[in-house]
């Protein structure tokens, strides 16, 4: 089992940035490909980026391409996302998941979940 734990949220203006972090338990973390998702008020949630177990490919919701970074450091159990250009409309709860692959992840297959950080963009 892998537990997740997301930190790094928090309130910014519009334009700034923000790093989220997502640690994981456990000793199969390298296995795993891993995502970020949000939900915004009153929407579903959604996808916004996936990483795979390498780190060496990765992908973006067109609405969060160019202005979001996913990263992971397997050494650390740790995936990130690097927020900048931030928009009030990319306020939201985000969520970390591991999948078994990122195409997965991409398709909302999440296997474990973390309990989210709420991201508030000020106008």
């Amino acid at each position: 089992q892998v537990q997740l734990v997301e930190s790094g949220g928090g309130l910014v203006q519009a334009g700034g940035s923000l790093r989220l972090s997502c640690a994981a338990s456990g000793r199969t973390f390298s296995s795993y490909a891993m995502g970020w998702f949000r939900q915004a008020p009153g929407k579903e949630r959604e996808f916004v980026a996936a990483i795979r177990r390498s780190g060496g490919s990765t992908s973006y919701a067109d609405s969060v391409k160019g202005r979001f970074t996913i990263s992971r450091d397997n050494a650390k159990n740790t995936v990130y996302l690097q927020m900048n250009s931030l928009k009030p409309e990319d306020t939201a709860v985000y969520y970390c998941a591991s999948g078994f692959t990122a195409q997965a992840l991409g398709l909302g297959r999440g296997n474990y979940w973390g309990k989210g950080t709420l991201v508030t963009v000020s106008s």
